[in-house]
């Protein structure tokens, strides 16, 4: 672990100057600035006292919790087939993000239910097929590789308008599907 990158990302993170850090942990400048760039490492109370400044502790500090950015087919959570339709949750957890994305796919002329209003938007992007999508009172036709994206304020739903299997990728913000 970089621990000097580490914290100066913190500080960064937390708009404090190394001036700034250096007064909160009762430091110097120059002591912050080389421990950012690892040409000192400091006592155990030194970095306790750097973390407490930062609003953090040793045990979050130290956490070796990568954020995951990249998602496969395994780790995708499907919903069975009913209906006509099946949804992919392609991003798992992604109720606690700002956005959720998913891949919808329809058997030939079938609907979805009905998405009632929320505060949020959707956008959506259809990978195959020609759905219809109706919003409110208004319905429109999308082709593939056409993109829709509305504020969720009306009721909305999707239709399969081909012979054959349709796929479109849906992301609500925030998430609602």
């Amino acid at each position: 672990m970089d621990i000097g990158k580490k914290l100066k990302n913190l500080r960064v993170k937390n708009y404090l100057t190394q001036e700034e850090l250096a007064d909160r942990s009762e430091l110097t400048k120059g002591f912050i600035s080389q421990v950012e760039r690892n040409l000192t490492s400091p006592s155990v109370a030194t970095l306790i006292d750097i973390l407490e400044a930062l609003g953090t502790s040793p045990d979050d500090f130290f956490k070796e919790s990568e954020e995951k950015i990249i998602f496969k087919d395994d780790d995708y959570f499907k919903s069975e087939k009913s209906k006509g339709y099946k949804v992919s949750w392609i991003v798992p957890n992604a109720q606690k993000n700002q956005m959720e994305p998913t891949i919808l796919e329809l058997e030939s002329g079938v609907s979805t239910r009905e998405i009632q209003p929320f505060p949020g938007e959707i956008l959506g992007y259809v990978l195959d097929g020609k759905i219809e999508l109706t919003y409110g009172d208004d319905i429109f036709e999308v082709n593939k590789n056409e993109t829709f994206y509305f504020a969720a304020d009306k009721a909305s739903k999707i239709k399969n308008l081909r012979k054959k299997s349709a796929r479109v990728m849906l992301i609500s913000s925030p998430p609602n599907f």
